[in-house]
């Protein structure tokens, strides 16, 4: 059995919007690996982020990951950036070991995720014994569980002592902010100029374009954050073309990445906002009950058949992008290879 399943409808769609825009090779700097066994779910685990992710595998493999970008990229040589899954219960030991022997059998740069209550002194063993980690991944789920899941801060997951160590080193951080208004809220987009400010050598990358899925989202943060100079926006599992192409305006081609969020953004759904809150449309019954997540909507027959897969409508989105700012070739190239090759290469 398929790991997807590929339809005449989906082949059309990537046959005539995304392959001749994508390059023939690409980094896709945002994916997750994991086996099941290093997840110790239970039930009365309280979660820091929405269900529906969680919705659409319950591990994914390498192995499962290569066959995803063969199958929905069947002309193209794709590099993964490897990182584990940041979820509460996952034995962290055992699956950043798993990300590094899979990188390093495979080639691939990786990401070390690295919890706030880690030593300085255990981080920099680790990555020094497996050369493939490039920097560090961390994630709002490790923040203090005292803190109310709609106060954290971009300092009580991401430590300033950690901040310091990237700088020392030169690592990349890739960072997924907290709080509900996501970008648009003051509290992130100051930390984050007072990163760059205060760390100049480490790479900052800003996962989802800050999680601004809706245009309400971003607010006054382009405008505060104009003047950064090195700051790089990863649109991994952003859709709206609206907010890429006011990313692009403020902060270039240069500093835009590609990345995916495998295994999530391997399901069938479309996105659409109302009232700045967005909505992920899906064929019915293709993740089972997902009555529990506002962020879910099913999608019956006809219509349903003309749902392709979430990546699929990423990259469309980042294509409509370009072609409105009229970007060309060399531009798509740069968000596609060139910058996140400079950087985990």
């Amino acid at each position: 059995m398929s790991l997807l399943n590929v339809t005449p409808y989906d082949s059309q769609f990537y046959e005539e919007r995304l392959k001749d825009f994508l390059p023939d090779t690409f980094i896709d700097c945002h994916t997750h690996i994991w086996l099941d066994e290093q997840n110790h779910f239970c039930e009365d685990t309280a979660s820091r982020s929405c269900a529906w992710p969680n919705m659409v595998a319950h591990d994914n493999s390498v192995e499962d990951l290569n066959e995803t970008n063969r199958l929905l990229f069947p002309d193209k040589k794709v590099i993964s950036v490897l990182y584990g899954q940041p979820m509460i219960t996952i034995d962290l030991k055992k699956n950043n070991d798993y990300v590094a022997a899979c990188a390093e059998k495979y080639g691939y740069p990786a990401l070390y995720i690295s919890p706030p209550s880690q030593s300085c002194e255990s981080i920099e063993r680790e990555m020094a014994k497996h050369p493939c980690f490039k920097g560090l991944k961390v994630y709002l789920q490790f923040a203090p569980s005292y803190i109310p899941n709609n106060e954290i801060r971009i300092y009580d997951f991401l430590p300033h002592k950690h901040l310091a160590l990237a700088d020392k080193h030169g690592w990349i951080v890739q960072l997924h902010i907290a709080r509900p208004r996501r970008l648009a809220d003051p509290v992130n987009y100051i930390q984050l100029k007072e990163i760059e400010d205060m760390y100049p050598n480490l790479q900052l990358i800003v996962a989802h374009l800050g999680r601004a899925y809706a245009d309400e989202d971003i607010g006054g943060a382009l405008e505060y954050l104009k003047d950064t100079r090195k700051t790089i926006w990863d649109f991994t599992a952003n859709t709206n073309e609206n907010v890429m192409r006011r990313v692009l305006e403020t902060f270039g081609p240069d500093r835009f990445i590609y990345g995916t969020d495998f295994p999530i953004f391997r399901m069938k759904s479309r996105r659409t906002v109302e009232n700045g809150f967005y909505i992920n449309e899906i064929p019915m019954g293709s993740l089972g009950d997902v009555s529990s997540d506002p962020h879910m909507r099913e999608i019956p027959e006809p219509e349903a058949s003309k749902i392709t897969f979430f990546i699929y409508e990423e990259i469309n989105a980042c294509r409509l992008a370009c072609e409105r700012l009229g970007l060309g070739k060399a531009d798509v190239e740069k968000i596609f290879w060139f910058n996140s090759n400079k950087s985990y290469i």
